[in-house]
């Protein structure tokens, strides 16, 4: 099998698009959020209303989001062996749903604790996704599939990741005037 044959394959298969799909957007939905989160933190003041000075909003920002993946991947790991990998990966899934609706409360009320919290959220379903992504892949890929199928899902997930932080500042940008009439 040429790997062009391969990539096509893949890329048209119904096995193997809707998790790319899936963990693509996930992954840009991750950074749209925390960009426009720091970037708003960050240039536009918001919850500059005596909780935290910028600065260290911003690293307790960073801190909230890489905490859960110290916290919870063992977990994520016995979660997966333990049920089965695809309807665990739906109710993560739904849970990411809620938290960015939470998320987009969050930024209609400019309450930066709530933004955070829902940072700290959305790296622990972050978490709980990662393992599952992964470990899905031999259940709907042949052998020789494995590897491109891995490949394409880090891939994608660089490009989200890039795609993510582009959009994610515009949209910090876009809302620049609404932040800036807090007070």
């Amino acid at each position: 099998m040429k790997v062009e044959q391969g990539v096509r394959g893949l890329c048209k298969s119904r096995r193997f698009v809707p998790l790319f799909a899936t963990q693509f957007l996930g992954a840009f939905n991750d950074n749209v959020f925390k960009t426009a989160l720091f970037v708003m933190i960050g240039f536009y003041g918001l919850g500059q209303n005596g909780f935290l000075p910028a600065g260290q909003m911003l690293n307790l920002g960073a801190l909230l989001f890489i905490l859960p993946y110290f916290l919870f991947s063992s977990l994520s790991g016995q979660l997966g062996n333990k049920f089965d990998k695809a309807v665990l990966a739906r109710w993560v899934k739904v849970l990411e749903m809620i938290i960015m609706a939470v998320a987009a409360y969050g930024f209609y009320i400019r309450s930066a604790p709530l933004l955070l919290a829902c940072l700290f959220c959305m790296g622990a379903q972050s978490t709980l996704f990662g393992p599952l992504k992964y470990a899905i892949l031999p259940d709907y890929l042949d052998d020789k599939e494995l590897m491109m199928g891995n490949s394409l899902i880090e891939s994608g997930t660089f490009v989200a990741i890039l795609f993510g932080q582009i959009l994610g500042t515009a949209v910090a940008g876009v809302n620049a005037l609404y932040c800036r009439d807090t007070g």
